[in-house]
């Protein structure tokens, strides 16, 4: 039987050489480390290497956990600039293993999370790690969403009242307790949200460190992962979202909740400013400045602690994809906290 955990392999493997070309069992199933939306595991099958990510089972919020517009987008991005694994299938028959599903090439390559990169030597290659990653970040924000097949991906315009009233709501339903902070910087969002100034653009939805691949000699960013909140929108909202982790409190526990730069020496260690990096993505994306930052990343700490309220949620009824997910929920009022002192 198969579990948020585990997958029953003699099912997976009959399902996959019945509706996969080319693919043929028997199969050997193991779950990545960390991750807190959707289970993802390594497939080991004769016919080779692949990645299956599935929706958890149980009981689920509307429109979490959209495997299937993580496998359309992928599908889309095939033959752009930017770079992604190759899709194979998508199942979206719930009987089969409980929920939801693709499989995806497996690329081979190296996934970081600590975001001071203190695996790599030498500064040098982490800030061009980071240029990489700067560079990625505005041809995702450049992809022609006609010529991809993505311009019905999401609605264009008004994109952060969207996404404010979104996350609200899904903030609403996973709270557990009353916390003052996200109150407080909720209503502020809601009561000063930007003219919408016409950016639109395909948009990730959790561009960080730990979502994308490096080559192995770290020369060449080769995937983009993790596609779940991608949509069309604003891209500062992307841009912000990274940015957030070079405020956010450096961590030795990556995998349990997100670490940041946070009174690091960054100049030390190789790695940009926050408005270096900026700077360099301006340059990729070939615009002048950015207006209304404080909002942005005052956004991007509400989205995350409502997502971590959304992990907690998930950890109280049983069904969170990895084991600390119960304590990511005490990330939440820091991080509205944080959020509410841009603002300040």
């Amino acid at each position: 039987m198969s579990s948020v955990t585990t997958l029953d392999e003699g099912v997976v493997a009959a399902y996959l050489q019945a509706n996969v070309p080319g693919f043929k069992g028997p199969l050997s199933a193991s779950k990545f480390p960390g991750g807190q939306s959707n289970p993802t595991f390594r497939i080991d099958a004769d016919s080779g290497t692949y990645v299956l990510r599935r929706q958890p089972p149980g009981k689920l919020l509307k429109s979490a956990h959209a495997v299937d517009r993580e496998y359309r987008v992928l599908a889309a991005l095939r033959d752009t600039d930017v770079p992604v694994a190759e899709v194979y299938h998508l199942c979206e028959d719930p009987a089969v293993i409980g929920s939801m599903f693709y499989l995806m090439e497996y690329c081979d390559g190296n996934v970081y999370w600590n975001p001071a990169l203190g695996e790599i030597d030498g500064p040098n290659t982490r800030g061009a790690m980071y240029d990489q990653m700067a560079r990625t970040l505005a041809s995702i924000h450049s992809v022609d969403l006609e010529a991809a097949g993505l311009a019905d991906y999401g609605r264009p315009g008004n994109y952060f009242e969207r996404q404010v009233g979104r996350w609200s709501r899904q903030y609403r339903a996973s709270e557990l307790q009353k916390i003052d902070a996200m109150d407080r910087l909720i209503r502020y969002l809601e009561a000063n949200i930007p003219a919408d100034d016409g950016q639109v653009t395909l948009v990730h939805g959790d561009f960080r460190l730990d979502n994308v691949m490096y080559a192995q000699d770290n020369r060449r960013l080769i995937a983009v992962l993790d596609w779940e909140l991608s949509t069309i929108g604003h891209p500062c909202a992307d841009l912000a979202y990274q940015c957030m982790g070079m405020r956010l409190p450096a961590s030795e526990q990556q995998q349990m909740a997100p670490g940041g730069l946070g009174g690091l020496d960054l100049q030390s260690l190789g790695l940009p400013s926050e408005q270096d990096y900026i700077a360099s993505y301006c340059q990729y994306r070939g615009i002048d400045r950015i207006d209304n930052w404080d909002f942005f990343l005052a956004f991007s700490f509400f989205r995350l602690a409502a997502i971590a309220q959304g992990v907690a949620k998930r950890a109280s009824q049983g069904n969170a994809s990895n084991a600390s997910a119960g304590e990511v929920g005490d990330m939440v009022a820091p991080l509205a906290e944080m959020g509410l002192e841009i603002i300040a």
